[in-house]
């Protein structure tokens, strides 16, 4: 329990490798570099691209600077990250495996990234034991995926986890799942703590830091490029 519940650092997207800011919690504010397996904020991306077209050059990765290519060659580069034991790489290919339908070989892909420590894998992993795809049904693998990918700083498994909790009675666990996804920045773990607070579970006090670290999780995020990306529809 102890290593269950110590706050993460960050989420387990951790930083923008370019602006060095964190990444926002939600997946559309975020840009998925395929070329490289590596994500950034839109932000930068949006920054990068203005940078190009004012100085009409050619495109490139922001990152990685490899020049804009089709799909056909960013899945090549994506299995070459593969073969390199590359967990995002892995953790990518699963999921469009998984969109088509292939369980078996999502389930492969994810566990692969997990071993390597990806907290999405993990995530992704407890999702097929819950609901049985390409694997049995699971409840004991579905919560040691869960609980990993939360120690990995998944604000999702964590929120799911204080949820479980909550429904089975175990109140003082839940609360303390909550308030680390609050930490993290994530609205629906606040949400619950809110909920819990008008039930008379969780204090005033405890209420009122929770707001102030979440606050403080999100504002941490903000940028005026990533306003910028954001007013563009990036």
């Amino acid at each position: 329990d102890e290593l269950l519940f110590k706050q993460p650092e960050s989420s387990h997207f951790s930083d923008c490798p370019i602006c060095m800011l964190p990444l926002p919690l939600e997946k559309e504010k975020s840009t998925m570099l395929h070329c490289c397996s590596t994500i950034i904020c839109n932000g930068c991306y949006h920054a990068n691209y203005m940078r190009e077209e004012e100085g009409r050059l050619r495109h490139t990765c922001p990152f990685c600077r490899q020049p804009a290519s089709t799909d056909e060659e960013f899945k090549k580069q994506r299995m070459k990250r593969i073969e390199l034991n590359n967990p995002v790489a892995m953790t990518c290919e699963g999921l469009i495996q998984y969109q088509k339908g292939d369980y078996s070989s999502a389930f492969g892909y994810y566990t692969k990234a997990a071993e390597l420590g990806d907290a999405e894998a993990h995530y992704q992993l407890a999702g097929l034991y819950r609901v049985g795809h390409g694997v049995e049904k699971d409840r004991g693998k579905e919560m040691y995926h869960s609980k990993e990918a939360a120690i990995g700083g998944h604000p999702l498994a964590r929120r799911n986890l204080g949820i479980w909790n909550a429904l089975h009675g175990n109140t003082e666990r839940a609360v303390k799942h909550f308030i680390i996804g609050a930490n993290l920045g994530d609205d629906d773990s606040i949400k619950s703590l809110m909920g819990m607070f008008k039930r008379g579970k969780v204090s005033k006090d405890v209420l009122a830091a929770a707001l102030r670290a979440h606050h403080a999780a999100v504002d941490a995020t903000k940028s005026p490029q990533r306003e910028a990306a954001k007013t563009a529809r990036i």
